[in-house]
């Protein structure tokens, strides 16, 4: 599998189909055209171009039914159920944050946040969200035993680099990606103290990708950066 973060909490899974998360991008920075699109939570800066996309999209069932009042054809869930589409499985988990649906005047409620497990062609990768440190993280590494775990580490909105150093001995997956940090003031973060933190005191290797950079991912999390930028070069 190609993984690849376009920034703040949006990456890009590329196998036998092409997963986007959570697109807070410029549209024409689309690398390739997603085959479904999964979306976190309700925020401006996670739904982003979701409805332009007019994609297959998996999301809550209160964000499900407003992008179906937009055209877009998406497949409702909800906490601790799974789908799969296209031969992609879909569980969604807690996260511990807001959902809010912003761009309707001074916008209404939806639904709860969550994080994805995403299995696809034998890896399985764990977006954890927008997220508080949450001890049930371990029920994640014991039912999904995830391949790779993208974790917030901002801090303000999220939980920063100290809790997200427990996040990933929660969950377990041998390889993290940090995200959702230095997109704006408020969630600048030093992640390389994150990283050599992580891998001085546990076997967890830590990849820091900048925006638009890829790295490959087999099973249990190993994998290469291969310093990709998002025109695909």
């Amino acid at each position: 599998m190609r993984l690849t973060w376009l920034g703040h909490a949006c990456f890009s899974l590329a196998g036998s189909r092409t997963i986007l998360i959570d697109p807070f991008i410029p549209e024409d920075s689309l690398p390739t055209k997603p085959d479904i699109v999964a979306v976190t939570h309700a925020h401006a800066d996670h739904l982003g171009i979701t409805a332009r996309l007019k994609t297959k999209t998996v999301a809550i069932n209160e964000v499900a039914k407003y992008l179906k009042a937009k055209g877009v054809p998406a497949e409702p869930m909800n906490i601790g159920g799974s789908i799969t589409v296209d031969g992609v499985r879909f569980t969604m988990t807690p996260a511990l944050h807001s959902s809010w649906l912003e761009d309707e005047g001074m916008g209404f409620y939806g639904g709860v946040a969550a994080g994805f497990v995403i299995a696809m062609d034998g890896i399985s990768v764990y977006h954890a969200g927008d997220t508080a440190l949450f001890s049930d993280m371990q029920l994640i590494r014991d039912l999904y035993r995830p391949d790779v775990a993208l974790l917030p580490v901002g801090g303000c909105f999220t939980m920063g680099p100290e809790e997200a150093m427990i996040a990933a001995r929660y969950i377990g997956a041998p390889l993290v990606i940090p995200m959702h940090y230095d997109t704006f003031p408020a969630i600048r973060q030093n992640v390389e103290d994150f990283k050599q933190a992580i891998e001085r005191t546990t076997s967890i290797r830590v990849a820091v990708l900048s925006p638009g950079e890829s790295i490959e991912v087999g099973p249990e999390g190993s994998g290469e950066c291969d310093g990709s930028e998002r025109d695909g070069s």
